[in-house]
């Protein structure tokens, strides 16, 4: 698809470093004058404005703009004012809702083509604060173990307090081979650390596939344009190392923030025959739309397991959401992040850049809305011993989301169809588990137990295959 009026499902979107659109607050009142400016223009959701209230509101918007333009302590531009007004309407509708500059949106463009300079981290701003979203495969970022939620509190020793979220990421770009420091505050941890990084030009590597033992394993870090062909791609590549027979699948969905709506619905074509995929429900009826699966089971029906963390996110809760109201699959993991709603990108006339604007919340076929909430897993499995769960961020953390409604109520219908080993897999790994390294996948106690499952879905009665770095580990299509 193409980006005009494209619709996405992000929690950010890539922008240099990278960045998300801002999700903390963005106005700091000080003597009480943006208080009594809030009370003035005060007005109910769905009231009718008239244009004579317009207009007054429009008066008012002038003489603060003239006002900031005299006598602000330093000389600002017209065209700063101008994009931090557009700024502000948008980020303070929902966390998700932004305006982009005409070179931001030539960044943002990045997103779905795959490459693009700095350290591979998606990042937003949380009540002034720049914090991390998640790290990309395979990045800087990610070898140097950064990790959701943690802070990025000075750049190169100077303070970040107060810095915007676009000047942050223009701090964290830089040329290739280049090194930067990150000052990091980790809530798990009593003192901030520094994290030294060398810049590169990140080349976003989508999928990542192994075989372990007769188990095909699918790694899936976004949606970019080209996910689902090399997902499909991937599999097709497993399978003849298998063969010509796999015993089943693991598609593993953690960290994924999410990214293009067509290519989620694409990914579950390939897992479900029929039926509804996702639904889309905007303001106005006639924008509504059903999405359904009219493809073939790529693996034939072969056993299934999704792995999620709280980093799974919109397009990859999609994913898993579809695949587990139609039992195709079973989810194991920790809940998901819960952003259950759909930007539109309306690129604007003159090139003055776009807006990333909600328009829609969305549902799985059950008829869920899982904003807010996420997605439960089938299995649950936490990552490490450590109950970490009070220091994870969601999208019910964030301020202003929009609310959860439309959707069915009441609780989930519980799963009787889960194997028999679901019972007795625990929610946490041992206390002599190694700690978790990303690149030792034989450490990666979900992927392990994922494994398991897997197997005595397909009725081995044989040990589960162990995952361990290996060439084909490292393989992809």
């Amino acid at each position: 698809m193409t980006l005009r009026n494209g619709l996405l499902l992000g929690t950010a979107f890539l922008v240099g470093a990278v960045a998300g659109p801002e999700l903390g607050r963005l106005a700091r009142h000080g003597d009480g004058f943006g208080i009594a400016l809030a009370q003035e223009v005060d007005q109910k959701p769905g009231t009718p404005t008239g244009h004579a209230e317009t207009y007054r509101l429009l008066t008012l918007f002038g003489d603060v703009f003239e006002r900031v333009r005299a006598d602000y302590v330093e000389p600002v531009t017209d065209r700063d004012l101008i994009n931090n007004s557009l700024n502000g309407m948008l980020t303070g509708l929902d966390p998700h809702s932004s305006y982009m500059t005409a070179k931001q949106y030539a960044d943002m463009q990045v997103q779905t083509t795959g490459k693009f300079g700095g350290l591979g981290l998606e990042v937003t701003s949380d009540a002034g604060l720049i914090k991390v979203l998640t790290p990309i495969d395979g990045t800087p970022a990610f070898r140097a173990g950064l990790k959701t939620g943690d802070y990025i509190i000075s750049i190169n020793g100077k303070s970040l307090d107060g810095v915007d979220l676009n000047d942050a990421v223009d701090q964290m770009r830089g040329d290739p081979s280049t090194k930067i420091t990150l000052t990091i505050k980790r809530q798990s941890k009593d003192k901030p650390f520094d994290v030294t990084m060398t810049r590169e030009v990140i080349h976003i590597q989508v999928i990542r596939s192994a075989l372990y033992g007769r188990i095909g394993y699918i790694r899936m870090a976004s949606f970019d344009e080209d996910t689902e062909s090399a997902m499909r791609a991937a599999f097709d590549k497993l399978r003849t190392r298998a063969g010509g027979k796999l015993d089943g699948v693991v598609l593993d969905l953690r960290n994924n923030p999410g990214g293009l709506l067509d290519q989620a619905v694409a990914v579950c074509d390939d897992f479900i025959t029929s039926g509804e995929v996702v639904s889309t429900r905007a303001r106005h009826p006639e924008d509504s739309q059903r999405m359904n699966a009219h493809g073939t089971d790529i693996t034939g029906g072969l056993p299934l397991v999704v792995l999620i963390n709280e980093g799974s996110a919109s397009a990859s809760e999609i994913v898993a959401g579809a695949l587990q109201d139609h039992r195709r699959s079973v989810t194991l993991g920790v809940r998901s992040f819960g952003k259950g709603s759909v930007q539109t990108l309306i690129p604007l006339a003159g090139d003055n850049g776009a807006i990333r604007l909600t328009t829609a919340r969305y549902y799985t076929p059950s008829g869920r809305s899982i904003q807010g909430l996420g997605i439960a897993p089938d299995i649950k499995v936490r990552e490490s011993r450590e109950d970490d769960s009070k220091f994870l961020l969601r999208e019910g953390d964030l301020n202003h989301i929009i609310k959860n409604e439309g959707g069915t109520k009441g609780a989930a219908t519980p799963r009787t169809d889960l194997p028999a080993i679901a019972k007795s897999i625990p929610d946490a790994p041992p206390a002599n588990w190694p700690a978790f390294d990303p690149a030792k996948p034989a450490t990666d106690f979900q992927l392990q137990e994922g494994l398991k499952v897997v197997n005595a879905m397909a009725g081995s009665t044989g040990p589960a295959p162990v995952a361990q770095a290996s060439a084909e580990a490292n393989g992809s299509p």
